[in-house]
């Protein structure tokens, strides 16, 4: 299931938003500014570079402590959400957010947890086929949480979409008592909602890198509402749905390429076939 809503223009002044992107203030080492996804001013993720050539990434700093789950919505969350443009929900949320454009999606995803480094890891899969290891650290890249696959797809022959959802908080910090609580919920047939703010992030190595040189459209939704949700869907395999709130100015993406997101995540789910990896370098820096 896929609704999408109309294009919206809501959040508020950056200052004030609990919630904001932007690059550290100052370089390291002489190296470009990192982007970041910022939580109450603390950066809580570094995201991929603006260079588009360089490796999808959501990688969680040590500043990364808080949910922004609203306790107003907790009773009209835990059922589903029916409605992409509940103007209720929007607007909740909306009030931790800086002021932008954002496309809400409705989405039904049935999570898979991955544990970096294991089985089923995008970042020691999938991306070391088109970006070889680190050519500093001769590893993957490493983002330093769990995190949920729900989708993948074509784009076309020359790129494919792969879709996660990223905890503020690692599962370990949920309560167990309230993951089993959604968990029995789930099993009398109730599909619970949960709310992201999402990005679209296009990226593709650089001519000569690659195994296999697709680009890689990363759809990620950072959870703001939903972390046991998640979790339990993950323990039990029963659906959650998803609203997306997904900012359009702070994508490395086109608008054209976010347009095109309801279609792609409304076809059938397919694995990309491609070269085994090679113990390769990839560039360090965009």
């Amino acid at each position: 299931m896929i609704k999408t809503g109309n294009l919206l223009r809501i959040g508020v002044p950056s200052s004030r938003a609990r919630l904001h992107f932007g690059t550290e203030r100052h370089e390291i080492g002489g190296g470009p500014r990192r982007r970041l996804l910022l939580v109450d001013d603390e950066p809580a993720f570094e995201l991929s570079f603006y260079c588009g050539t360089c490796p999808l990434l959501f990688r969680r700093l040590e500043t990364a402590q808080e949910k922004l789950s609203l306790e107003s919505m907790q009773e009209r969350l835990t059922g589903t959400l029916d409605d992409p443009d509940d103007q209720g929900v929007i607007d909740a949320f909306g009030a931790l957010l800086p002021e932008g454009e954002y496309l809400p999606l409705l989405l039904d995803v049935e999570p898979r947890l991955v544990i970096p480094g294991k089985e089923g890891d995008y970042f020691s899969g999938e991306q070391v086929t088109a970006w070889g290891v680190d050519q500093f650290w001769g590893l993957p890249e490493y983002p330093h949480t769990p995190y949920y696959r729900t989708y993948e797809t074509v784009v076309d022959t020359d790129a494919h979409l792969y879709e996660f959802v990223v905890p503020m908080v690692p599962p370990t910090w949920n309560e167990s008592a309230r993951v089993d609580e959604y968990v029995a919920l789930m099993e009398q047939g109730t599909v619970p909602t949960a709310v992201a703010i999402s990005t679209l992030d296009v990226c593709q190595s650089a001519l000569g890198l690659a195994d296999d040189p697709a680009a890689h459209w990363g759809l990620t939704h950072f959870l703001l509402d939903g972390h046991h949700k998640l979790e339990a869907a993950a323990a039990a395999g029963r659906p959650v749905r998803l609203l997306s709130l997904l900012t359009l100015e702070a994508s490395l993406a086109g608008a054209d390429d976010c347009a095109r997101l309801p279609a792609l995540r409304g076809q059938p789910r397919s694995t990309r076939a491609s070269l085994p990896a090679q113990p390769r370098s990839a560039r360090a820096i965009g």
